[in-house]
């Protein structure tokens, strides 16, 4: 069964013209009808301080703020900006290392270019039907970096007190 879509608000930061138009059109296609398009990880800033958005499809590089540093500033800002929306990094570079880096941003989901219709519904969908627990401490916000859900036994458990780690789920869309 096909996800009803057309009550989210997208925004997608892309400063590559041809991208954001194709992103827009396989939302529009999926029946997203609200959609706000920006050219870098600034002017992203800009429209959410005005717009709430439910998903983000955010480009990688861009100048003269790059999809990481708009995502530390989203899971950090404390001017209201929701810090739990999911962000979808869109990037042609997928060494593993960079993955890593983006998911230690807080990147919620990552998508490689070239897109595809299939890409962008399996990360909306993922968003979507199974949100992953936000975990706050000292030096990350951000989804839960565990994509599985384990039993976790006392040897394999990492040492933390309930004043180390906070633990939140993303309210529903």
């Amino acid at each position: 069964m096909a996800l009803d879509l057309n009550r989210l608000n997208v925004l997608v930061a892309e400063d590559n013209a041809y991208m954001r138009v194709m992103i827009r059109e396989i939302l529009i296609n999926f029946g997203v009808s609200s959609i706000q398009e920006c050219k870098d990880g600034a002017d992203a800033l800009s429209v959410l301080r005005n717009w709430t958005a439910d998903i983000i499809f955010m480009d990688w590089m861009m100048e003269p703020m790059d999809g990481l540093e708009f995502t530390r500033a989203i899971r950090t800002d404390p001017t209201g900006i929701n810090p739990y929306v999911p962000i979808i990094m869109l990037t042609g570079h997928t060494e593993h290392h960079r993955i890593i880096e983006a998911r230690d941003a807080g990147v919620t989901e990552f998508l490689a270019k070239p897109v595809t219709a299939n890409g962008v519904y399996s990360r909306i969908k993922s968003v979507v039907e199974n949100p992953r627990p936000f975990i706050k401490t000292a030096r990350y916000l951000g989804p839960s970096r565990r994509r599985r859900q384990e039993e976790m036994v006392a040897h394999n458990r990492r040492h933390s007190t309930s004043e180390d780690v906070d633990i939140a789920v993303p309210s529903s869309f």
